[in-house]
């Protein structure tokens, strides 16, 4: 029996709970797009999957409005997965734990990945539905947005015939987006001098920050749990002597790290965590209003005789925490309260050699995105760090006079009695990705009210859904026509 029984809009929101069921996180696709290829059988519709498995499905116009022009509703298939540290769920393999909260979609423990599974949902509840009138469809269900919009990037665009594009990727129903950031991916890597030492072991975790997207709440004023441990480390240091074993936080870049964990060994570890404790205490107090739910979890582990980090790596990684650029960098002089430029230290991993730093960048534009790049390039020089940079994607600029905008302001107003909220946003979209490709694409995205994405807290709003739905369904039987 479906968890969403009796829950409306129930065609969508079935199609959301099969897509719940199937592990989907980014690089794992294939299961995702073989049902993206049997949902479009099933419905006789032309389709074709390409090398990168994304899917464009292909639906004929309905009667009378076979000399509409063409339009694309987008999606991608991936989700970001993360999990409570306390969770033994594996995304390789699991079905998420959905379950309904009041108006909320919710799963237990884990993303949900409402960013974009909802937005594949709504689209496949259009495909199926043979009542409704629309213009020729060409649906795609992108792959592996979430780690550089790799899918979107490989698409062959000869593929499409339309000049229009509703991407269903954004989170607000009252905001129309119609601008977003470029980005690019940039690692450090810290090679490891290593030493042998004899002391007492301690595990030092911070947890329950709120994390979050990188973009959308990178001006929230939420605390990195990576510089927040860096800067735990760093009064310990003035004390004590230790050395770090491994130190990890955060597992995706575009993600704002809400756990990260250091192992080390100490010669008195009984008054090193005394003096953690208290100093944790004054910080905690300091960012309550922020992070009321942080939290800092020790462990002693006894006397252990092993190969840590030397001193000199040990004081490099706390030195380099403390000192790299990280959230916003400069907010939009053109577009009100926009955060222009910005940077996340998503993932922290430690392995046999080389400490990695993982950051995502981003830019509403390409020059600033260039020297941002240009100052982490001249920072890793500094700390003795190899570097890597790729993923890059442009910038989606703002198309003045866009009828697709007139057009869903239009019927937003006349559905809800209001006019919607027209944003750029700091965000990636695949908008910027298809702009890019399709010369004079017309381009707008939406989306259903979503929360905290990127974090075990994700929802996903019933109602919302509702809205969305009916408003699409209202915007592709009005006004396409020629």
């Amino acid at each position: 029996m479906s968890k969403l029984d009796n829950v409306k809009p129930y065609e969508v929101l079935k199609y959301f709970e099969d897509i719940c069921k199937i592990p989907h996180g980014s690089g794992n696709m294939e299961q995702i797009s073989s049902y993206c290829i049997d949902f479009a059988k099933s419905h006789s519709l032309r389709f074709v999957c390409d090398e990168a498995k994304n899917v464009i499905i292909y639906k004929e116009a309905s009667s009378g409005f076979e000399n509409s022009e063409p339009i694309i509703l987008q999606a991608h298939l991936d989700m970001v997965c993360q999990k409570n540290s306390d969770s033994s769920f594996d995304f390789e393999k699991d079905s998420l734990d959905i379950y309904v909260d009041g108006d909320f979609i919710k799963a237990k423990g884990t993303t949900l990945g409402a960013d974009n599974g909802i937005g594949v949902a709504i689209i496949m509840a259009i495909l199926a539905d043979d009542n409704l009138s629309h213009p020729p469809i060409e649906a795609v269900f992108t792959t592996d947005e979430e780690i550089g919009m790799i899918g979107a990037s490989k698409l062959d665009f000869s593929l499409f015939k339309s000049k229009k594009m509703i991407n269903l990727d954004s989170e607000d129903e009252n905001i129309l987006t119609v601008s977003c950031a470029g980005g690019s991916d940039f690692t450090l890597s810290l090679p490891i001098e290593k030493t042998k030492v004899t002391g007492e072991k301690v595990i030092l975790t911070i947890d329950g920050l709120k994390g979050g997207h990188s973009g959308v709440e990178i001006d929230k004023g939420r605390v990195n749990a990576n510089l927040l441990c860096a800067r735990l480390l760093n009064h310990l240091r003035q004390k004590f002597e230790f050395n770090i074993l491994k130190i990890n936080g955060g597992t995706k870049a575009n993600a704002i790290p809400y756990t990260s964990t250091v192992e080390l060994v100490t010669k008195d570890a009984t008054s090193f965590i005394c003096e953690a404790k208290n100093y944790f205490e004054n910080v905690k107090e300091e960012i309550s209003s922020r992070e009321a739910d942080c939290a800092l979890n020790v462990n002693n582990n006894g006397v252990i005789e092993a190969e840590a980090m030397s001193s000199t790596t040990t004081n490099s990684v706390i030195d380099i925490l403390l000192n790299a650029p990280n959230g916003i960098i400069d907010m939009s002089a053109e577009i009100e309260n926009l955060v222009e430029t910005s940077l996340n230290l998503g993932v922290l991993k430690t392995n046999n050699d080389h400490i990695f730093f993982h950051f995502a960048l981003r830019s509403n534009k390409a020059s600033a995105l260039d020297f941002l790049e240009e100052r982490l390039i001249s920072f890793a020089g500094l700390c003795g760090c190899h570097y890597d940079t790729f993923g890059r994607y442009e910038p989606w600029e703002f198309k003045k006079d866009s009828p697709l905008q007139q057009l869903y302001v239009k019927v937003f107003k006349e559905t809800f009695g209001k006019t919607p909220k027209i944003e750029a946003i700091h965000a990636g979209l695949e908008c910027a990705v298809f702009s890019a490709k399709l010369q004079e694409l017309d381009c707008i995205s939406i989306g259903p009210d979503t929360f905290d994405v990127h974090s075990p807290k994700e929802k996903v709003s019933i109602s919302s859904v509702r809205r969305i739905y009916d408003l699409l369904t209202a915007i592709l039987n009005n006004s396409l026509q020629k």
